[in-house]
């Protein structure tokens, strides 16, 4: 701690900017790989990208969380989870951009998808019940920071399910694109072992500079006397994200919409478990109830967002307002009502 606190603001300033570019850099291979693992393994988009891709994306904010829960930082590892879940849904926004066809949530139509965000409700609403319950902790751990990852597995098992026996689908029209195998591209037969070992060792580069932006981030709030709540939410969150809004949009003009929808959805649904680790690295009882007001602002907003998306999962416009879906005209203002509510207040 005191190396950091030791450093100038120019260097702190250089190390989270480099950090946050060796994020940007790794997210950037992820989107391919995880493309072609969909293809080899036969799990397909929506789960890889929900899992595998979400999982991978997300670990330089996991390791945020629990940097700043060992330290005592509680609002910079709670604010840092929850406001990274409403910044990846935005990009959802943002891909649709990119998506000139049709809405974006129209032509990516996966049965996954909408219940992967029903999950994400739950998981959503679980620090509620934890903040309007009694403060009772186990090893210095709320029940639930146990409940989370146990919905998390229960989820994705009952999405497997989904995806193998269907109860039912959504409706196909010209406009959806279904989840296709690729040819592989000249030069890239790598085995599927060494896939795996690539993204395995983007992982590990993605955590390292996670660790980074964590220890700098930490220095300037205590330097600059910022909030914790703020530089989480929009700072940390937004930066550690960086690699999902990269390969959201890099999915979307791959053609890979499934992928590119269930990545951020998966993405959000796995940051969850940053609360959970979060929690058991803050050694000063429950995490829950030792962060404040401006941080459960953010999982109202996650909640509002993810609902709104799910709305336009399930509606399937094919047009909106400025060739984008109402669903995401409705994201991009709640988001940036949100940072601006966060910036004033």
């Amino acid at each position: 701690m005191d190396f950091w606190q030791d450093l100038p603001n120019m260097a702190l300033l250089a190390g989270f900017g480099l950090a946050a570019l060796v994020v940007l850099l790794s997210g950037l291979r992820l989107t391919a790989i995880a493309d072609r693992l969909a293809d080899r393994t036969g799990l397909g988009e929506a789960i890889v990208g929900g899992v595998l891709l979400g999982a991978a994306t997300s670990l330089s904010g996991t390791i945020v969380s629990i940097t700043a829960a060992l330290d005592g930082r509680a609002s910079l590892a709670f604010s840092n989870s929850v406001g990274g879940i409403a910044a990846q849904t935005v990009f959802l926004a943002v891909a649709d951009m990119f998506y000139r066809r049709t809405n974006l949530e129209h032509a990516a139509a996966d049965l996954g998808n909408i219940f992967q965000g029903l999950i994400l409700i739950v998981l959503l609403g679980l620090p509620f019940a934890a903040l309007t319950t009694p403060e009772v902790t186990v090893w210095a751990v709320h029940p639930v920071s146990f409940a989370i990852p146990l919905v998390y597995v229960l989820g994705l098992v009952a999405n497997r399910q989904i995806q193998q026996a269907p109860m039912w689908t959504p409706v196909q029209t010209d406009a959806t694109r279904t989840d296709e195998s690729e040819e592989e591209e000249s030069g890239s037969g790598a085995s599927t072992a060494r896939l795996f070992a690539t993204f395995a060792a983007l992982m590990l580069v993605m955590g390292a500079a996670g660790w980074v932006i964590a220890k700098t981030a930490s220095a300037l709030i205590d330097r600059m006397a910022l909030s914790e709540s703020l530089i989480g939410a929009l700072g940390t969150a937004v930066v550690t994200s960086l690699p999902e809004l990269v390969t959201t949009v890099a999915a979307v003009r791959r053609g890979a919409l499934q992928l590119a929808v269930g990545g951020i959805i998966g993405g959000n649904t796995f940051d969850m478990l940053f609360l959970t680790a979060a929690d058991i690295s803050y050694r000063d009882g429950s995490l829950y109830h030792a962060v404040t007001m401006p941080d459960y602002f953010w999982i109202v907003t996650a909640l509002l967002m993810t609902g709104v998306l799910l709305g336009g999962l399930i509606l399937r416009q094919r047009r909106g307002p400025g060739r984008i879906g109402a669903e995401s005209v409705l994201l991009l203002l709640l988001y940036g009502g949100a940072v601006a509510v966060q910036v004033l207040a």
